[in-house]
């Protein structure tokens, strides 16, 4: 579930676009927006970023979601499946629509791209994985 109170007042466009444009967290963002769901976890995110560790991915999604560009979804304590991720990661409404009006992160080129690479039996699995709402 997503605290859309708390994204509305924290989004300030030039902050996103500043925090954005990083190439790392560029990186992070594309493969947000080109995963099947929109939505997917620190796992997901690793396998597409293998250079980076699951601390560093987690730190820029951090920076993303403080400057209200991502928002994590989480899984309720009672839903959860052991060994499963229950934290996910989508952009905000207030950050695709600067993208969009930006011309940054079309949904299209970036879901090709995502779909071309090859996954192994486990991010197939989490990529199928329902997401909260």
């Amino acid at each position: 579930m997503v605290d859309e109170d708390v994204v509305a007042t924290t989004f300030e466009t030039w902050t996103a676009l500043q925090k954005a444009t990083d190439q790392t967290r560029a990186n992070l963002i594309a493969d947000i927006v080109g995963h099947p769901q929109g939505a997917p976890s620190v796992r997901e995110l690793e396998y597409m970023n293998p250079a980076l560790g699951e601390d560093a991915i987690r730190r820029h999604l951090g920076v993303l979601r403080d400057v209200g560009v991502v928002a994590e979804l989480v899984v309720e304590p009672g839903n959860r499946v052991r060994g499963y991720p229950y934290k996910f990661y989508q952009l905000t409404p207030q950050a695709r629509a600067l993208f969009d009006r930006n011309d940054l992160f079309p949904a299209d080129a970036w879901q090709r791209q995502y779909a071309r690479v090859e996954k192994t039996g486990e991010i197939a699995e989490l990529e199928a994985m329902p997401r909260p709402e």
